[in-house]
């Protein structure tokens, strides 16, 4: 389940709680396009804003919603305590996989988040996913940590941060951290905007944002790249590439949220307070985006 496309989407919410309506209605928009699986409570997912119950009860309904296609829940939590909950709440509703991120909010050393790593895959009895993602997490794994949690049991994948643009360094990247990894471990990138060139550099998945709101054209570059039609993938990246720079401004899960308001999937607002949605401005930029885009699902 750790190749192709991951698609990740929102948990539409309001301070009333989650929209389930549409959040099964997102989730049949990939059950659809038929990606390869389905990454829930991660970053996009907004699960640092979600406690257990409300957790368990978006686990269930991906499991629930997904069609028979591979479900991965995220479980990360500031406690071990808490994340080893998860992790039993996940395996008992069905998941097919999980993601880990270190999340802290002390700074944390490299032996405690090996410590988190093998404590929890001690617990697991289906498959994990490491989440690199030291833009929210703060912590930045070295290639060797990387190399000893992989190590692990029922460690089965790496998300890695988006890779260097030019695809000679990004291949440069996977194989400097390819050495450190056996060949059943996978690695996947994240970043939208890199997607492309990762796979072409030789990422086995894409843990997509916007896979989660627009699976097809998501999936006709992962088919491309994967299928060795790199020139091909890399275009197709470039034509959005108005929405990697909405991205990069205002954050993938602001833009992403906007998009299923605008469209009419979720309800405005559809993010958690403090986080605010985008201004009118933004907004209006980001209509005139779409449009050009042609974008259907």
């Amino acid at each position: 389940m750790f190749t192709g496309l991951s698609a990740f989407p929102l948990t539409p919410m309001n301070e009333s709680g989650i929209d389930e309506k549409a959040f099964i209605r997102l989730l049949k928009r990939l059950t659809s396009a038929r990606v390869d699986s389905i990454g829930v409570l991660g970053s996009t997912g907004s699960y640092v804003y979600l406690n257990r119950e409300e957790r368990l009860r978006v686990t269930q309904l991906a499991i629930e919603y997904a069609e028979g296609i591979p479900v991965m829940i995220g479980i990360s939590s500031l406690r071990t305590r808490d994340v080893l909950q998860l992790a039993e709440d996940a395996q008992k509703a069905g998941a097919n996989g999980v993601l880990l991120a270190p999340v802290s909010y002390q700074q944390l050393t490299e032996d405690e988040v090996f410590s988190l790593y093998e404590t929890v895959t001690k617990s697991l009895t289906v498959p994990l996913c490491v989440y690199d993602n030291p833009s929210t997490t703060h912590f930045r794994f070295s290639d060797e940590l990387h190399g000893k949690i992989a190590r692990l049991r029922h460690v089965r994948s790496i998300k890695i941060p988006g890779v260097p643009k030019d695809l000679v360094s990004a291949k440069e990247r996977v194989e400097q951290l390819r050495a450190h990894i056996s060949y059943d471990v996978t690695i996947g990138v994240s970043g939208d905007a890199y997607a492309a060139v990762g796979l072409n550099a030789g990422c086995e998945a894409w843990y997509s944002v916007l896979g989660g709101l627009y699976p097809d054209i998501c999936l006709k570059i992962t088919r491309s790249a994967l299928a060795g039609r790199s020139v091909e993938a890399e275009s197709q990246s470039a034509h959005l590439d108005p929405l990697w720079k909405m991205f990069q401004k205002y954050g993938s899960l602001r833009v992403v949220a906007a998009v299923a308001e605008m469209q009419g999937l979720t309800g405005n607002p559809s993010l958690p307070l403090p986080l605010q949605g985008l201004n009118e401005i933004a907004r209006r930029e980001l209509a005139d985006i779409l449009t050009s885009l042609e974008l259907d699902r």
